[in-house]
């Protein structure tokens, strides 16, 4: 059956900023590249409004447009952008074995994984009603359009933490909602908030409603152990509870860290599966910036090019 089937030197597997750079990388390679979107066409970004750190764009950039120029330029230079979610992997077998929505399937030398990561949501009708108009789950990325404003953000790790603390130089107050009487970040992250007096800190605190009809306006918060409700004053509301990477379809064959992120060799996007290389939020849980994941998807292109010219050579 194999012998029938397209063969494609390099498959890209996710369509952010990391896998469209590799694109471009690979294509101008010469490698001919097949890249398949998976089921959200360019990633995060394009759930984001204003894009405004990412450089070369000095007035900044809305996500889906900034998304839209990197498949733009990815396909000048001759990549395939095909829309499809990977379902099923094999790694076992050489070249590796990829069906795509459960019916297409086709053999690829190398595969980069770049099918990023999925915030974690509170999952109430208006946290998804005002994404993007108040509502963010990344204050590095948009903590900036609250400057000196009054926010909240939801969370009790060492990334609530951290991003309190960023927002807290920027904003003027930062209420911090944690569930329960207690964090559960390091406690040197712990005493950096608690002694911060731009952050408060409301313990068993849960949210009820996020406030406004076209832009966050305030929250309804209500203490789970008194079931007092309170409305705070906010323009910004934060939700750092955490990120899924999107790597279940590879578990079986990937070396991955307990939360799901695909584990790289140092220095490099390779994995642990010979001619697979990852790149992107799926394997980085530390910075999940656009730029980062470009930088890794020009890494994993020029990892993927290297070996396929070591396969020629023996």
């Amino acid at each position: 059956m194999n012998q029938d089937l397209e063969k494609v030197k390099v498959l890209i597997i996710g369509s952010g900023p990391a896998g469209y750079t590799a694109a471009i990388y690979a294509s101008r390679a010469g490698l001919k590249p097949v890249l398949y979107t998976g089921g959200q066409p360019g990633g995060q970004l394009t759930i984001t409004t204003d894009v405004e750190n990412y450089p070369g764009y000095p007035e900044g950039i809305m996500g889906p447009e900034m998304m839209e120029d990197f498949r733009k330029q990815a396909e000048r230079f001759g990549a395939q952008i095909r829309y499809g979610v990977v379902t099923k992997v094999d790694f076992n077998q050489k070249p590796h074995l990829i069906t795509v929505d459960d019916s297409v399937q086709l053999l690829a030398e190398t595969v980069i994984i770049s099918t990023g990561a999925s915030a974690k949501w509170l999952g109430i009708e208006s946290e998804t009603r005002l994404n993007g108009r108040g509502v963010s789950a990344c204050a590095v990325c948009d903590g900036f359009f609250f400057r000196g404003q009054d926010v909240a953000i939801v969370g009790a790790g060492d990334t609530a933490c951290e991003e309190a603390s960023y927002l807290s130089n920027i904003c003027n107050k930062v209420y911090m909602l944690v569930r329960r009487d207690e964090m559960r970040a390091s406690q040197i992250m712990q005493k950096r908030v608690l002694n911060n007096p731009k952050i408060e800190v409301l313990w068993n605190t849960e949210t009820e409603e996020i406030l406004g009809d076209q832009e966050v306006k305030g929250v309804r918060v209500v203490n789970n152990k008194t079931q007092e409700k309170r409305d705070l004053e906010i323009s910004g509301f934060f939700v750092a509870i955490g990120h899924q990477p999107n790597t279940e379809v590879f578990k079986d064959f990937i070396h991955m860290d307990e939360a799901g992120y695909i584990k790289t060799i140092p220095g490099t996007t390779k994995t642990n599966v010979e001619g697979v290389f990852a790149c992107g939020d799926a394997q980085d849980n530390v910075y999940r910036q656009a730029v980062t994941a470009a930088g890794t998807g020009c890494m994993a292109a020029l990892d993927a090019e290297r070996y396929l010219a070591e396969m020629e050579i023996h």
